[in-house]
């Protein structure tokens, strides 16, 4: 995982030379040869809607069928919950909360607090996810900071789009593309499914776990960062591998990875609740 970070400020100070923000990528490489009618022009990936947890990144997200009307969520990973890694199998669902988050505006400054109702749904099975509901709505967050919801994408990623991973903890962007899926990523004690593969431009650190990675084409959320190789272990801690359906194992040091965010759709229903039984939820169960 990448590593939630307990000293901030001693990081801050180590790391701060090399944190200047990165260039977003144009999206010019996963250009479509069949898009010949009109050129798409890619939207703007800033720092809008994303925030800074103590330990983590993350990014107030919504469905196509959230309301202005229903209390916001935050996506985070499921390894950056205040209490602690969930172990292989255990699921953590509609549990009371009163974290906070600094919202950021586009260009990363801090413009308000938002705080937990709840931990409407975390893991680290299967997938590497954490969800919170907020005591605040779409509509009032976008009325008192003028700032709306990241969109969860509905379909799977597509190997060779462009994305950005936008860090609100460290107010920094990492752009590159999908360079493709992992069957099962395994680290340490779990094992993730259908992991997406970063192409070695995103170099990510300690405190960018739970970062949204966006879709520079479509704006849209099609995963959350959550780990990397770093120092060419075998499936330790902070050195997850790739296994393949046959059980060959691969290690790529310096790689990272995220986590498909598409599934996390079809479990959320009226009112921006969780209902793990509806239809197309395949999410672990407690």
């Amino acid at each position: 995982m990448k590593k939630p970070l307990v000293g901030a400020l001693f990081a801050v100070l180590l790391l701060g030379a090399g944190v200047a923000p990165a260039t977003a990528s144009t999206g010019h490489e996963a250009a479509s040869p069949t898009a010949v009618k009109e050129k798409v022009r890619p939207k703007a990936v800033n720092f809008a809607g994303t925030v800074a947890l103590s330990n983590c990144s993350g990014s107030v997200v919504r469905t196509p069928d959230s309301q202005p009307g229903d209390h916001a969520l935050v996506l985070s990973n499921g390894h950056c919950m205040e209490s602690g890694f969930p172990g292989p199998g255990e699921v953590v669902f509609d549990q009371p909360s009163t974290r906070s988050f600094t919202l950021l505006n586009a260009s990363g400054s801090g413009v308000g607090t938002l705080r937990a109702s709840k931990i409407a749904y975390g893991t680290m099975t299967d997938t590497d996810i954490s969800v919170y509901e907020l005591t605040s709505t779409y509509a009032q967050i976008e009325s008192s900071y003028g700032i709306k919801a990241l969109e969860l994408n509905t379909a799977h990623p597509v190997q060779g789009t462009a994305i950005t991973v936008v860090s609100g903890y460290w107010k920094r962007t990492y752009a590159c593309n999908v360079d493709g899926f992992v069957y099962r990523l395994k680290e340490g004690e779990w094992t993730w499914k259908d992991s997406v593969r970063y192409t070695s431009a995103c170099q990510t650190i300690g405190g960018t776990s739970g970062s949204p990675v966006i879709d520079n084409a479509t704006g849209k959320v099609v995963a959350v960062n959550n780990t990397g190789n770093e120092d060419g272990q075998e499936c330790t801690d902070n050195n997850p591998c790739e296994v393949d359906e046959s059980g060959n194992v691969t290690v790529r040091e310096g790689i990272n990875y995220a986590q498909e965010t598409y599934g996390i759709v079809p479990c959320i229903g009226t009112g921006n609740k969780f209902d793990l039984d509806r239809a197309g939820c395949a999410l672990p169960k407690p």
